[in-house]
């Protein structure tokens, strides 16, 4: 594995769970960007067809580039294991 590759995972398998989200209660349960109601799917669409990061970043101003990556990395897990654990948040 490439020095790039490793740092990848790292920062994937530390990181994603504190920007990624499921509330029942928000998005009908879809995992979402942490405090927002911006949709992983909706994220990982717009780069599939070749939006810009900058671009996405512009139409949903609550997110920020570390989002990106979580959705990127939420995805590769996703892929990897064919599922993800992700803690179910309770709205008080």
């Amino acid at each position: 594995m490439r020095v790039a590759e490793h740092s990848a995972v790292q920062w994937g398998m530390a990181e994603w769970q504190e920007r990624i989200t499921i509330n029942p209660a928000v998005c009908h349960g879809k995992a979402c960007i942490r405090g927002t109601r911006v949709m992983v799917s909706v994220i990982l669409d717009n780069l599939a067809v070749g939006v810009p990061r900058e671009e996405i970043i512009g139409s949903y101003p609550s997110i920020r580039e570390l989002d990106i990556q979580a959705a990127l990395a939420y995805a590769a897990e996703l892929a990897r294991e064919g599922t993800a654990d992700l803690p179910l948040e309770h709205t008080v």
